[in-house]
């Protein structure tokens, strides 16, 4: 009996360990305006260090949001991450540029504020 209890244990456990590695540390951005509506069309980058994202060089990432404002980074390392988001006159510099702690292998949910 206390086998199979320690064999159903054992099995758990690696299947709940795979599990968690099937899913890759992304994030899930959603742009809003300060109305609070969603933007879709802003061009979003994500850059790895402050230097980069102050200069605009390497991006790690990058792309437009949809119709509901929203933009999936997926298989992000374990980095603190400098975002930019622009559209026509209008931006996120100086209201949640910087992207930190993220979640290991979880979908980690993130809204940014444009703003002229």
């Amino acid at each position: 009996m206390k086998t199979k209890i320690y064999s159903l244990f054992v099995i758990l456990f690696l299947l709940s360990s795979f599990t968690v590695q099937l899913i890759p540390t992304s994030v899930k951005l959603t742009v809003r305006n300060g109305l609070g509506s969603v933007e879709k069309d802003v061009t979003v980058t994500l850059y790895a260090n402050k230097e980069d994202y102050e200069k605009s060089t390497n991006p790690v990432a990058g792309g437009k949001t949809d119709a509901k404002g929203q933009i999936y980074f997926q298989d992000l390392k374990e980095l603190n991450y400098y975002v930019s988001a622009e559209k026509g006159d209008k931006n996120n510099f100086g209201a949640g540029e910087k992207l930190e702690n993220l979640e290991l292998n979880k979908v980690n949910k993130v809204t940014l504020i444009l703003s002229e």
